[in-house]
């Protein structure tokens, strides 16, 4: 790292959440970002966050996957789940396709 960066350690008080963590032992993990004020009681003005988590296998091995779910409790984060998962994954395909053309773009031919 460049001396000349700062790294602000600053913790933003403001926004700071707990977590819970739900899993059915299988493909799921779904965690749960409870908003918290900085003594650490709930912060109510503020609604909760679920993330959902699992993994792909590949050639390489095992590829993460993680999602922001769209719920407003955990019945919505596990009905939401599948759907996060099949998006991220297909993102994750697209953003692999696109670094491989970038790296076939950059293929310098000799004699050109």
């Amino acid at each position: 790292m460049n001396q000349d960066q700062d790294v602000n350690f600053q913790v933003d008080q403001e926004n700071l959440y707990r977590e819970d963590s739900m899993t059915d032992l299988k493909v799921a993990v779904i965690r749960k970002l409870i908003p918290i004020k900085a003594d650490g009681s709930d912060d109510t003005s503020r609604s909760p966050i679920f993330v959902g988590h699992s993994q792909v296998m590949s050639p390489e091995g095992l590829i993460p996957l993680q999602a922001e779910l769209a719920a407003a409790n955990l019945e919505d984060a596990i009905n939401d789940f599948p759907r996060a998962m099949e998006q991220a994954m297909a993102d994750m395909v697209e953003q692999i396709r696109q670094m491989q053309q970038e790296k076939e773009s950059r293929i310098i031919t000799p004699g050109r």
